[in-house]
């Protein structure tokens, strides 16, 4: 396969290309708009907490923004690397579709509610937590988690926002317990049949995403790719065939004597004619020059060379939008209360399912024409925008809670003076932190991109397509079986699942992040007592 890639593949964009040295405009617009829509929320934000521990608040807003701004870095370069590794989206391009959906996800479907990340993995009813107590250990929470995504985005590792947070909660909590009543009740705060769920997720969740994108990617792999390059080489040999049978006859007919010659061409004219009526019949020729190209015309005629692309393609295709409409569904949407049965969701599916499959099977029949090379690329490269922009909006529904779950927290206790079990997200924290999500993926993204798309194994649009796909299909099923799984783990082990199937992984470079992906938990968790005692001692 490595001859698809490197024959389509656009170089990486380098650290220039990314606008980072020197401002580019393009940097210079991000920074500008970044600054003004935080400044502006925060002006909103404090007649919204009635002007309460102004100083508070501010901090508060800039911890938040500052951990959507790294799960950009690391969770959506994350969704995209594969887009940008096989060459299907340019950098500028995946920050204007992440733009567009990450948003929209975490405005339109990103919980109202922010209650589980409260109440699921540190029980703080036990203890007399003081609101303000509780506003601590969210920030610093918030700029713990922030900061050890931070680390891990420059060194490339992709790691799990989600487990980040979760382990700065438990770090600030059991410190806060500590303080309060000892060590020995401190830890019993702590759910730990929750945290033992998410030390199984870091085995289930890379080698589930493997599994399916091994599966699917070595159907795809049998089904097109190889059958394309084997349909490939036999149209080469007939060009060669053809070439060589016309060199042949050249030599031939310069062998002949004057007469000859005219007699021959003569014979040739009137075969060009009666081979440019198409209802011709192969007896009406008179030269064997026309009967030969003739003959390899019918060979040509006999290779089914876009069969797969027709066959297999659409339904791949058809497959894969049913997975990524299902993840909208029931994931994406389901904070939305649109009322649709289950019912209603499967002929949704359905629907969506049969219009892909007879729009990729429409748009298969008209590159008959192109290479099979370029018919392929093209394909996937249509299919895995599609999957990219599922992935993203989900996301966004979904993982934003890791920045904003806390926040609303804050804001709510800042506004009403105590802990309610429920905080409504106002929009705008929604758009501000959306925002942030973008600009942090345009500023320090580049290396997760390059460790997901290039440096793990080679993608090519159909495995960076069957990557997304295989990731989506997890999450999905995860979800619906309640498993406790993180989506950038099993992208990775997606990407890991391809390079299996094509025999190229990078395991000396997934070493580090598997460490990366223990650490997060206690790395978070530290961080976090520290921020803390820091905070508590300084308001």
């Amino acid at each position: 396969m490595s001859h698809h890639a490197s024959s389509v593949n656009p170089t990486p964009a380098g650290p220039a290309s990314l606008g980072v040295a020197g401002l580019s405009p393009l940097s210079l617009f991000f920074a500008i708009g970044f600054i003004a829509m935080t400044a502006y929320f925060m002006y909103w934000g404090l007649d919204y907490t009635n002007h309460s521990q102004v100083m508070l608040f501010i901090l508060a807003t800039l911890f938040g923004v500052f951990m959507a701004f790294n799960i950009g870095g690391n969770d959506v370069a994350n969704s995209f690397g594969t887009s940008v590794g096989a060459g299907t989206l340019t950098i500028k391009q995946a920050l204007l579709v992440a733009a567009v959906f990450e948003v929209s996800g975490a405005v339109i479907a990103g919980g109202e509610v922010t209650s589980t990340i409260r109440s699921g993995i540190v029980d703080l009813s036990g203890m007399a937590v003081t609101p303000m107590d509780f506003v601590y250990i969210m920030m610093s929470a918030l700029v713990a988690a922030a900061l050890w995504l931070l680390f891990a985005t420059k060194k490339g590792y992709p790691v799990s926002t989600t487990h980040s947070i979760i382990g700065a909660i438990v770090g600030s909590s059991i410190i806060l317990g500590v303080m309060l009543d000892g060590s020995e009740s401190a830890l019993a705060l702590v759910q730990w049949g929750k945290i033992g769920e998410i030390a199984v997720s870091w085995v289930l969740s890379p080698l589930l995403g493997g599994l399916v994108s091994y599966l699917l990617f070595s159907l795809i792999k049998r089904h097109v790719l190889v059958y394309n390059d084997e349909m490939d080489q036999q149209l080469k040999s007939l060009r060669q065939e053809k070439k060589t049978y016309k060199k042949q006859h050249k030599e031939a007919f310069e062998r002949l004597s004057e007469l000859q010659q005219i007699a021959y061409t003569h014979a040739m004219a009137r075969d060009a004619d009666v081979m440019s009526d198409h209802n011709f019949h192969p007896e009406d020729l008179e030269s064997d020059y026309y009967r030969g190209l003739h003959a390899i015309k019918q060979k040509r005629g006999e290779i089914d060379a876009h069969r797969a692309l027709e066959n297999w393609v659409p339904l791949i295709a058809a497959l894969g939008a049913m997975i990524i409409s299902s993840m909208l569904l029931f994931k994406g949407l389901k904070n939305m209360n649109l009322g649709l049965t289950t019912l209603h969701n499967y002929l949704i599916m359905g629907m969506i399912g049969a219009a892909v499959w007879m729009a990729t099977l429409i748009f298969a029949k008209t590159l008959k024409g192109e290479s099979l090379d370029k018919s392929t690329f093209l394909i996937f490269s249509w299919m895995q925008v599609f999957t990219a922009s599922g992935f993203a909006f989900s996301h966004g529904a979904n993982d934003i809670a890791n920045a904003i779950g806390p926040f609303a927290a804050i804001l709510d206790v800042l506004r009403t003076g105590e802990m309610g079990s429920q905080a409504a997200v106002p929009h705008l924290a929604m758009i501000t932190f959306g925002v942030a999500l973008i600009v942090g993926l345009w500023f320090i993204g580049k290396e997760v991109i390059q460790t997901v798309g290039t440096n793990l194994t080679e993608m090519h649009p159909a495995s960076g397509f069957t990557a997304e796909l295989a990731a989506a299909a997890v999450v999905m099923l995860a979800s619906l079986l309640g498993l406790p799984v993180s989506s950038t783990h099993i992208l990775i082990g997606a990407v890991l699942g391809i390079g299996l199937v094509n025999r190229q992984n990078n395991w000396d470079l997934m070493k580090p992040i598997a460490l990366a992906w223990v650490i997060t938990l206690p790395a978070a968790a530290i961080l976090s007592a520290i921020a803390f005692v820091v905070l508590r001692s300084v308001f």
